[in-house]
């Protein structure tokens, strides 16, 4: 990786499109510190510390913006309401015929997409700028509670937050155009990795308490997590080749086909979307509960205790949820069937299998084995932490969805600036 980055650095159009990049970055993490008129976040800031919060929708919540959630700064939503309007978005596509259409009329009809996306992450953003206002009213955290001030206070936060949410959407955009990497990806890698300092220095906290405990923990913390990056890596490369082979046929004087190939299935297709579905259905009690309050009895008290993520019900539920969205996602990425008839229109097939609808059908029982080897390890990323804060008590819930996200959006950037520096030392055909 190292090496990628020096030989990028030495390519004058990659250099500056990785210099802005960074400049893009700068900008979001000073936006991610500027504050809010008319709060005070530290009691925002002292529930989400909470331990008994720890590893729920609002730990969420501050994980994807990069700790400024539980700041309530300008960024304080962050990616939030772009990735919940791209889940809205592509479970609708496959619902409605002229989505479905758009969806396959090439660039123009992504951009299309993309418009609408955008417009549905501001009416997102609205709503949890006003959710976000209730939860900050809930625990005292604003300045005028009574009168015209509030009122005027409250319009001018939910402003705020709406627009710091536009201007995510807008930073991520400009990495798209003129940067190195998906922007919106970029943004949310560089808000958990802002977070690092702060989580070692927690670690060190722990250790200089004395206690014996923390001192035999916090090495075991650190290998288990060099561990599960390297486990991650492993997974994100690890692959099924399917074998291709083209029959060979005559046109006017050459002969074409012949050549044997390969389609490629990652065993993570679905990388960390299934963990953000299912923590986003996970999070609908919690959602519920920022405006309704929390009962001490009844029906509802036991739903948001079953969803506690203390309780075994939670992470047998987020286990089986993200196998679900892992399945549905591949579900929507891969379509056997068609391609089976494109290996059929150009003359292609998998060797021993026969065209048409037995060569789908291997593709669909490839495809079930491996989505099935791949969300099974979504599922222990996600679970495996939940498990060790509650044996430990030390609070890393959220830190195999940080690591998972990390590790694919640095691998996936890798990648960019290979096939980019592969372009651009292309030799040309007369040497």
């Amino acid at each position: 990786m190292l090496e990628t980055l020096r030989n990028a650095w030495k390519v004058q159009d990659l250099r500056k499109k990785l210099l802005f990049t960074l400049f893009i970055v700068i900008i979001y993490r000073i936006g991610g510190n500027i504050p809010v008129p008319f709060l005070d976040a530290t009691a925002l800031e002292a529930m989400i510390s909470n331990p008994d919060n720890a590893g729920g929708f609002l730990s969420y919540l501050n994980v994807l913006s990069g700790g400024t959630f539980s700041q309530a700064t300008l960024l304080a939503l962050s990616i939030a309401p772009y990735i919940n309007a791209q889940i809205i978005i592509q479970l609708l596509t496959y619902a409605l015929p002229p989505l479905e259409r758009l969806a396959k009329e090439g660039m123009e009809g992504r951009k299309k997409l993309n418009k609408i996306i955008k417009y549905t992450s501001l009416g997102i953003a609205v709503f949890q700028s006003w959710a976000y206002y209730l939860t900050l009213k809930n625990v005292g955290a604003l300045d005028y509670t009574e009168g015209f001030e509030k009122i005027f206070s409250e319009i001018v936060i939910i402003a705020c937050f709406t627009a710091g949410a536009s201007l995510v959407i807008w930073l991520g955009d400009e990495i798209n155009d003129k940067g190195i990497g998906n922007g919106i990806s970029i943004l949310l890698f560089a808000g958990i990795v802002a977070r690092g300092p702060s989580a070692l220095l927690q670690l060190v906290t722990l250790i200089n308490t004395g206690e014996v405990r923390y001192i035999l923990l916090v090495p075991i913390i650190i290998i288990l997590f060099i561990v599960m990056i390297g486990f991650i890596i492993f997974m994100d490369n690890a692959e099924r080749r399917i074998p291709i082979q083209y029959a060979k046929r005559v046109v006017g004087r050459k002969m074409y086909g012949g050549q044997s190939s390969y389609i490629p299935i990652k065993v993570a297709m679905a990388g960390v979307l299934p963990i953000i579905f299912a923590m986003s259905f996970m999070a609908i009690p919690s959602i519920i509960e920022m405006f309704a309050g929390r009962p001490e009895t009844g029906f509802f008290a036991f739903i948001l205790r079953i969803f506690s993520y203390t309780h075994p019900f939670y992470a047998t539920l987020y286990f089986l949820l993200i196998i679900g969205f892992s399945y549905f996602y591949v579900s929507m990425q891969y379509n056997p069937l068609e391609i089976a008839n494109n290996l059929r229109q150009n003359n292609g097939g998998i060797p021993g299998i026969r065209p048409g609808k037995p060569t789908s059908d291997y593709i669909q029982r490839i495809l079930s084995k491996i989505t099935l080897v791949g969300a099974v390890f979504l599922g222990i990323i996600a679970i495996f932490p939940i498990f060790f804060t509650q044996i430990t008590g030390i609070n890393i819930a959220l830190g195999g969805t940080s690591i998972l996200i990390v590790v694919s959006v640095a691998l996936e950037m890798v990648r960019q600036l290979e096939s980019q520096m592969m372009m651009r030392h292309h030799r040309g055909f007369l040497e």
